[in-house]
Formats: C-alpha cells, sequence, structure tokens
C-alpha cells in the first residue's frame, strides 16, 4: 500500500465502515456531523430505533497498535460532547442512544479486519 495521508486513510475507513454498518442493517443518518468548530463525528445511524453514534479508527498496520486502542479518556469525552451537540442541535429531547467503534485495520486493502464494538464505552 502506497503513503496516505491521514484524512484519505480517515475517510478510506469511514467507506469501509459505512458500508459494513449498512449491511448489517443500521440506517445512516450522517457522516462527518460538525457543529460549528467543537468537534466531528464520524458516523450516526439508526440501529433498531437507536441513535447510535459511531467513532471509526483506521490504522494501515499494527506498527502503533490495534486501531481501538487510539480511543482514549480525552477522545470518549470529545465524542460524548459532539453528541449532546449533536441532539441540540437537531432539536431531540429524547432518544435512546448508545456510542459505538468501529475499528479497522487495512492491511494491503484487499481483506481488511473490521472489528465492532456495540456499546462501546457509556
Amino acid at each position: 500500500m502506497s503513503e496516505k495521508n491521514k484524512r484519505d486513510l480517515g475517510k478510506e475507513g469511514e467507506d469501509i465502515a459505512v458500508k459494513y454498518l449498512t449491511e448489517k442493517g443500521f440506517i445512516i443518518i450522517e457522516r462527518n456531523y460538525h457543529y460549528s468548530t467543537k468537534g466531528e463525528i464520524d458516523v450516526i445511524a439508526n440501529d433498531k430505533n437507536q441513535l447510535v453514534f459511531v467513532e471509526v479508527k483506521s490504522r494501515i498496520n499494527l506498527e502503533y497498535g490495534e486501531p481501538e486502542y487510539a480511543i482514549n479518556p480525552k477522545k470518549i469525552k470529545q465524542i460524548k460532547k459532539m453528541a449532546e451537540l449533536y441532539l441540540f442541535d437537531k432539536e431531540i429531547d429524547e432518544a435512546d442512544c448508545r456510542f459505538d467503534v468501529v475499528a479497522i485495520l487495512l492491511g494491503d486493502g484487499s481483506n481488511p479486519v473490521i472489528n465492532h464494538y456495540e456499546n462501546a464505552f457509556m
């Protein structure tokens, strides 16, 4: 695999995650949701009437460890804040919500390894 910049890698991972989630029956509501300059949520979806905020982490190889290990307490706090802003922005007063993580190891690109963690954190 040729050198990829971080943005291209992230987009490729998100494309794979969206395809994977759609095949599992998720309905994709938004991708790359931004609220002002506060941050981003990679994917917002509906799974069996549950609003799901999905963080996607992708890596080409294991040089820096499994992709899911990139989700640290600071990142979790950021994702939760963005979820609150999404609910505020869309004027959603009540919703059953959860946070999922999709970790993708791209390897040579021909057969990526996908790990999906439902309800990854609260």
